[in-house]
């Protein structure tokens, strides 16, 4: 497939993009809510799959600070991200919610918890791949994401998917974002990225030259110096400019 140029305007600046860089947790794929509250009654903790699906984002946008990313890593801000949204949805942690995480945890390692693909998701990439776009995924994950992507069908929708545990990198790390560059075979002046966190995705992308665009789906990051969108939806149209 020939690799269109398309040109992307966002603060003054117009790049050419061939590349699409896009994160997987909170842009591609998002926790199964519904296992987690299993987990939890299970363990006697009665709690609504919706009400943890809605503390989801508020959880992230509390571990997206700069001073915390940067003495953080990617496993220990997913221990604090649960415990997070249990406390955003209502409830007090105790031992039995202690228990019940471990089963999660225990779950994501083999698995891969972050496995509910949004009906939204397979359309944009559909378009995005029918424009001409390389994609490319560029992940902060545990090693599980190539059998995650195989099993939810979206592998064959990306040219190249980079773990960040298999690569031993991971995001906002700018020599991450410089190997995804060097296998697909980009540039940084027509490459963008597109994360759902902005000390991880937006810094590490613009520490490598490339441009980023913010997903926040809560219009959380209202204050933020980068292009916002809700979704991955918005992304097609937003490159057609």
């Amino acid at each position: 497939m020939g690799h269109r140029r398309r040109t992307l305007g966002m603060h003054g600046c117009a790049l050419n993009i061939e590349t699409v860089f896009l994160d997987a947790g909170g842009v591609l794929v998002w926790p199964n809510w519904a296992r987690v509250a299993e987990a939890l009654r299970r363990h006697g903790v009665d709690v609504d799959a919706q009400a943890l699906a809605a503390a989801d984002a508020v959880a992230r946008f509390s571990l997206d600070e700069a001073h915390a990313i940067g003495k953080s890593t990617d496993q220990r801000r997913s221990n604090s991200f649960f415990d997070l949204v249990l406390m955003e949805a209502g409830l007090e942690l105790s031992e039995k919610t202690a228990a019940a995480l471990a089963e999660i945890r225990e779950y994501h390692r083999e698995h891969n918890l972050w496995e509910i693909v949004p009906d939204f998701v397979m359309p944009a990439l559909r378009k995005l791949r029918s424009a001409g776009y390389k994609l490319v995924v560029v992940s902060n994950a545990n090693g599980t994401l190539h059998r995650l992507f195989d099993r939810l069908g979206l592998a064959p929708m990306f040219d190249v998917i980079l773990d960040s545990d298999v690569e031993r990198l991971e995001k906002p790390d700018r020599r991450f974002f410089e190997l995804a560059l060097s296998r697909s075979e980009s540039a940084p002046a027509t490459t963008v990225h597109v994360g759902d966190f902005y000390n991880i995705d937006v810094t590490g992308a613009r520490r490598a030259g490339l441009q980023a665009i913010l997903v926040d789906e809560a219009d959380l990051h209202r204050d933020r110096d980068c292009t916002r969108i809700r979704s991955i939806a918005e992304l097609p149209q937003l490159l057609r400019g």
